[in-house]
């Protein structure tokens, strides 16, 4: 007789298998499908080029035993000089917190649209005080696939902030806002980071449509649950941020120290250099659930049920004692796990029952999630 491992400790096995897809969205080199609202296009080329440049070079220095030489030691001193400055940032909560972006407005609309009572009214301000949150806002509206823009026939532009919002509505708000706020908080504008941001995105979108469907089957806060699912990769989001941009601080400035010195060895050494993605991806492991949660509470928004639901997640080993609301977004998140390890082939029949088995789904969640559309949210 099999012996249950449903809600205890974790077993071994699940944290494998837990490690294996987050190794896969920052390390590793398989391409997941393409989501319908894809990250920063217009890098593609760039990122591409600048793959294909470094591979030409190491190409060239392997054929030649000193340059080879030379680049390995510059490669490996890179390196460990961005994982020395990342170990002291990340250790430094509120230089973290300053850099990365989020701001106490953006957490309180994400409070707000959590709870159960919305005030349009007050979300306004709210929302015209981020720009770029109120840009984001408008273009959907008046995108031509809108509900607005195709009941009205004709090219209509709307900018006016409060006919927007009573456009788009407040079940609507509640999906669009923390989903903008979490593309906001991801790398962009860097090709280093470019595969791996995108593949972080789409598992936190998984994860998102994967907990909305299970807070609605069981009755519960169907944007809290949401929100904190697309929240629980912010850690991991920042601490890639955070390695992006300081990978790109230190390649620039021994690119042009080389530059100044005239040695082109060290030159092409220096450019052939990789992201250290290994590096990073300890770093990721190590922060990025506790900064899912930390980074709130440094804002001021120690008791907001997001922090709280984000915190359990971190500091609880047992899954069965969560509350209602933490275990669906860790039952979401595991969900998301197993679809894009299956997507990819990475996972085994008996990994994916282990890991249903310990998350306790029952054969009715799995028989709502399984067909869902899990590459594009049902937005406007």
């Amino acid at each position: 007789m099999a012996i249950s491992v449903a809600g205890g400790v974790k077993p071994g096995k699940i944290i494998e298998v837990e490690f294996r897809l987050y190794q896969q969205l920052l390390v590793g080199k398989k391409a997941t499908l393409k989501m319908e609202d894809e990250l920063d296009t217009q890098l593609d080329d760039v990122a591409n080029k600048l793959e294909i440049e470094r591979a030409a070079i190491k190409l060239r220095l392997d054929k030649q035993l000193k340059a080879k030489a030379l680049y390995q030691a510059i490669s490996e001193q890179l390196s460990n000089a961005v994982s020395k400055d990342m170990e002291h940032q990340l250790s430094w909560p509120e230089k973290v917190s300053d850099i990365s972006g989020i701001s106490q407005t953006q957490l309180l609309l994400l409070d707000l649209l959590a709870s159960k009572d919305v005030n349009l009214a007050r979300l306004r301000p709210l929302i015209d005080d981020s720009s770029w949150l109120a840009n984001e806002l408008t273009a959907i509206i008046n995108s031509p696939s809108s509900r607005h823009r195709r009941t009205t026939r004709g090219n209509i532009q709307v900018s006016d902030l409060k006919l927007i919002l009573n456009y788009i509505g407040v079940e609507n708000l509640r999906l669009l806002v923390p989903y903008f706020c979490l593309r906001h908080w991801l790398p962009s504008g860097n090709a280093n980071v470019l595969w791996a941001a995108r593949k972080l995105w789409r598992y936190s979108i998984v994860s998102a449509i994967a907990a909305q469907t299970l807070a609605q089957l069981h009755g519960k806060n169907v944007s809290l649950v949401y929100t904190c699912a697309l929240l629980n990769q912010l850690g991991s989001a920042v601490v890639l941020n955070c390695g992006a941009r300081m990978f790109e601080k230190h390649w620039r400035t021994w690119l042009q120290e080389a530059s100044r010195g005239r040695d082109k060895e060290v030159h092409d050494a220096i450019l052939a250099t990789d992201f250290p993605a290994n590096e990073i991806f300890n770093q990721v492991m190590h922060y990025g659930q506790k900064y899912s949660w930390q980074l709130l509470t440094l804002q001021s928004f120690d008791d907001s049920p997001i922090t709280q639901v984000l915190k359990e997640l971190d500091l609880e080993y047992h899954f069965c004692e969560l509350s209602p609301e933490a275990a669906l977004v860790a039952k979401a998140s595991c969900y998301a796990k197993v679809y894009l390890l299956d997507e990819l082939k990475l996972i085994e029949h008996q990994e994916k029952r282990l890991m249903f088995d310990y998350y306790e789904f029952s054969p009715s969640e799995l028989a709502c999630l399984k067909g869902l559309n899990f590459r594009k949210l049902d937005l406007l």
